[in-house]
């Protein structure tokens, strides 16, 4: 998990299984565009957990404005926060990497009014719960809707990823 940039779907699992071994309050947030092709992975990934997940995992879309729901993510008492967004990591599209807060600076990411950065940060003082970032490589970010083939494919695999490890 604290290795910034590594595509291996295997790694990611791993870290998420870690990250998420003690969670009992869990708030996933998808982040990223409709209009901007593959920047809606987040979303959809948070739309495929719906209906798949215990009452103890609040799914929030978040589009691109994740600063509007801090107070309801406060409200729900997370112990652990997972946003999910796409960001260019200079990998295959599809490749994944999750972050810890202290390594969100780090993520290339500037399309947001508010950084992720402060974001997380804030989320972190707010609530006490564990804040961490997913993010995906893209393969077109520009103009248009749909996932590319790459996104759908990361799309599942890390919708069932998370599935095995969100509070049940």
């Amino acid at each position: 998990m604290k290795e910034f940039g590594k595509a291996d779907l295997g790694k990611v699992e791993r870290g998420l299984r870690t990250w998420l071994s003690y969670a009992t309050r869990v708030v996933v947030a998808g982040v990223g565009s409709s209009l901007r092709r593959d920047d809606f992975v987040g979303v959809e990934i948070v739309r495929n957990l719906r209906s798949n997940v215990s009452k103890s995992v609040y799914l929030i879309e978040c589009e691109t404005v994740p600063e509007s729901f801090i107070e309801p993510i406060s409200q729900f008492k997370p112990t652990h926060v997972l946003i999910i967004d796409a960001a260019f990591l200079n990998l295959k599209p599809g490749s994944s990497s999750l972050v810890e807060t202290n390594k969100i600076a780090d993520v290339p990411i500037s399309t947001h009014v508010l950084p992720l950065s402060i974001f997380c940060k804030y989320l972190t003082e707010t609530t006490g719960a564990k804040v961490a970032l997913l993010v995906i490589q893209p393969k077109e970010t520009g103009f248009g809707e749909g996932l590319s083939e790459e996104l759908e494919k990361a799309t599942e695999d890390l919708t069932d990823v998370l599935l095995k490890f969100l509070p049940k």
